[in-house]
């Protein structure tokens, strides 16, 4: 039976530089914003730097490398342009997420079949600069097996199918999809790769993947910033820092409980 390692969480600032965006100017800072989430726990930071720029600029990016005292975790696409930013900064690691210009926000995994020798080139020139490369895929065997082809470190798992069943109550849905996760993550360890997973988790989503051990790392963003407007950055991160190692402890303990029975 696997042992169940540390759970690392990585909280994401993007919709931070969108609220700054919709005014203007300097305020408030996705920089303030990471001091903030790593002071309450955060093990790393997440920003994408979208081709449209609609929330973190090139300058945000070049701050956090600068003065992040936690791995900078730099979501991108599989373009020319975004890996000459990343060689530039070198982030300690790439997650490339499929982009739409029409898109509120990254709908669906990444088509890795589909990215051909170009995403293979991406990966490869992001691994020769010491940069971990991670790709955001949708949890399926197809997606996982040609994660490991083209030789990938990491897959994100795409949790947005499960959070979306699980806001509409259907508990069977919500089942299915966390078996499906459940499944990918497992392919993952498997392959060697190592296991992320985000896109829509909140308090009452997290534990379920939390207890997965193939799972390393849960990235988490929209949601902690919207809470942050009741009650704070700090106090949001800490209660899902909580949740997650309270859900993570727990399954711990009952997976020792079973191998002594």
């Amino acid at each position: 039976m696997r042992t169940f390692p540390n759970l690392r969480l990585g909280v994401n600032i993007d919709h931070v530089a969108t609220i700054r965006n919709a005014r203007g100017g300097r305020h408030p800072d996705p920089l303030r914003a990471a001091h903030i989430a790593v002071e309450a726990g955060a093990d790393g930071i997440t920003a994408h730097l979208r081709e449209d720029r609609r929330h973190i600029s090139d300058d945000d990016i070049a701050r956090l490398k600068s003065e992040l005292t936690r791995p900078l975790n730099l979501e991108m696409a599989a373009t020319d342009e975004m890996l000459a930013i990343a060689l530039r900064h070198l982030p300690n690691a790439c997650c490339i997420v499929p982009e739409r210009r029409e898109e509120r926000t990254t709908e669906g995994g990444l088509d890795v079949g589909g990215g051909g020798a170009r995403l293979e080139r991406i990966v490869g020139e992001l691994q020769d600069a010491g940069i971990r490369v991670s790709l955001f895929i949708e949890p399926d065997a197809g997606a996982v097996e040609a994660s490991a082809r083209i030789g990938a470190d990491i897959v994100e798992l795409h949790t947005g199918a499960y959070c979306e069943r699980a806001l509409e109550g259907n508990a069977a849905a919500v089942a299915k999809e966390l078996e499906r996760i459940t499944k990918a993550a497992r392919l993952a360890d498997d392959a060697g790769l190592e296991a992320h997973a985000g896109h829509g988790l909140t308090f009452n989503t997290v534990a379920a993947v939390s207890r997965l051990p193939q799972i390393v790392e849960l990235n988490i963003g929209h949601f902690l910033i919207g809470e942050a407007i009741f009650g704070g950055l700090g106090r949001a991160v800490q209660r899902m820092r909580a949740l997650m190692d309270d859900a993570r402890n727990e399954a711990a303990l009952a997976g020792q409980q079973a191998r002594s029975a």
